[in-house]
């Protein structure tokens, strides 16, 4: 019969559509479910300030760690996204792809806030010493509810002035392979993702090389030596109306060279008495 069979095709064509329907429904599901904690996904973790640094706020992540000890002193939530072997600039090698590290780099990093996609940071191996906790800093950064935060804290220096990294670029002063240009960029970074937060530089510590009896005063890697990128980076928060905690100057004592054992571990990185010194310093500071 002519009315049977279009029944039958229209409760064809209805269940057709209710599949595609399901279908379609089904791969929006999976798709949220795969990519949907990249882009778009709730802000789970509350913090009120964010650190941003090398090895000396990076390295020791126990209790005993500098962020650490801020948090309880301070009794805000502090978050710990300092790494290990980081410049503030992207690196020269970086041109040619084949330094990952410059992933991680104060510059790549901050721009990955603010654009929220840190597919880079994620695909980027690195398989260096000391690097293991890389992925987890970075899965922690993707679910960081930024609007609590209150303060940055950035600390780095040190590893663009040991890789030679020149100071400033006089034609590009957001030349982001140079220090004060990297510094400059995720300075404005950080203030369009985050109006209105306080934005503190904390400058690298007085160094000493043990192995070779010298320190930072007079070893200069290319660009000169460690003074110079301090006096810059304070130079720098002047001009860009930022609050800047000195920790070389009058800070570690360095009249003797013995003086080295006192706060350090092997001249560069702070033992348990320096974190202290140092978690002092930053708690105080930010408390007045």
């Amino acid at each position: 019969m002519p009315g049977e069979k279009q029944n039958k095709s229209g409760e064809k064509n209805l269940s057709s559509f209710i599949c595609g329907c399901c279908a379609a429904l089904l791969s929006i599901i999976l798709f949220w479910f795969i990519f949907g904690s990249v882009h778009g996904s709730p802000k789970r973790q509350e913090a009120e300030i964010l650190v941003f640094g090398d090895s000396v706020l990076g390295e020791v992540r126990d209790g005993t760690g500098v962020p650490a000890q801020l948090e309880v002193l301070l009794g805000e939530k502090v978050y710990n996204a300092a790494l290990g072997g980081t410049c503030a600039a992207r690196g020269v090698q970086d041109r040619q792809l084949d330094y990952t590290r410059g992933a991680f780099s104060l510059v790549s990093l901050i721009k990955a806030v603010e654009a929220d996609d840190f597919g880079v940071q994620q695909s980027a191996a690195v398989r260096e010493i000391n690097t293991e906790y890389f992925a987890e800093v970075i899965d922690g950064l993707e679910t960081i509810n930024l609007s609590g935060i209150d303060t940055f804290v950035i600390q780095q220096g040190i590893n663009d002035y040991q890789q030679g990294i020149p100071i400033e670029n006089p034609e590009d002063p957001y030349d982001e392979y140079t220090y004060l240009g990297a510094l400059r960029t995720a300075v404005e970074s950080l203030r369009k993702t985050v109006p209105g937060a306080r934005i503190i530089f904390v400058t690298p510590l007085f160094t000493w090389y043990v192995a070779e009896r010298t320190t930072c005063e007079t070893e200069d890697f290319g660009g000169g030596p460690l003074e110079d990128y301090v006096n810059a980076e304070i130079a720098l928060a002047r001009e860009l109306d930022l609050e800047v905690i000195d920790l070389y100057h009058d800070f570690f004592p360095h009249e003797e060279w013995e003086d080295w054992r006192l706060y350090s571990k092997d001249g560069l990185h702070p033992n348990e008495a320096g974190r202290e010194k140092i978690v002092l310093e930053i708690a105080e500071y930010l408390k007045e």
